[in-house]
């Protein structure tokens, strides 16, 4: 691959911001999955809200979506869009926690790093608020599940 091929590479192959001034604002939407493994007794603790930093999930949700509004903070070169709604969502199974997060924004750019932040964080949430009854847990499976642009004359998300 060609250091072209890569648009956040200048021509001498360093590191730069992709310039988005020239494009149009669409809707655009992303996403994002991942799993926190952990014991079967630390997801009876959280399923009856016995862990003593608090209700788990709930953090995890609101750490989710108060990081990814930060994304652009975070990631050194992603740009800093306007989110127009975030969810995080958790389904409990055996032994993880599934976590998923779907963004929206109208902007000149994605928002895949932001969803992919709301999981992640969600996911160290989890962590931090379980640590001190499960030193077992794994975080992981973060990935992107889908990006959409609605592009002018779409009637829907392409």
């Amino acid at each position: 691959m060609a250091v072209r091929d890569f648009s956040h590479l200048d021509e001498a192959g360093k590191a730069r911001m992709v310039d988005v001034s020239a494009k149009q604002k669409v809707r655009r939407s992303a996403r994002a999955a991942g799993a926190i493994f952990l014991s079967p007794a630390t997801l009876q603790a959280i399923r009856q809200n016995l862990i003593e930093k608090g209700d788990v999930l709930a953090t995890a949700r609101i750490a989710g979506i108060t990081a990814a509004k930060r994304t652009a903070e975070l990631i050194p070169l992603c740009h800093n869009i306007a989110i127009d709604w975030l969810d995080v969502q958790f389904e409990l199974h055996e032994e993880l926690i599934e976590i998923r997060s779907t963004a929206v924004c109208t902007d000149k750019t994605g928002i895949e790093m932001e969803a992919l932040t709301a999981v992640t964080v969600a996911a160290l949430t989890i962590y931090d608020m379980c640590k001190a009854v499960d030193d077992g847990m794994r975080i992981g499976e973060i990935r992107l599940l889908e990006k959409t642009k609605k592009t002018s004359g779409d009637t829907g998300d392409a």
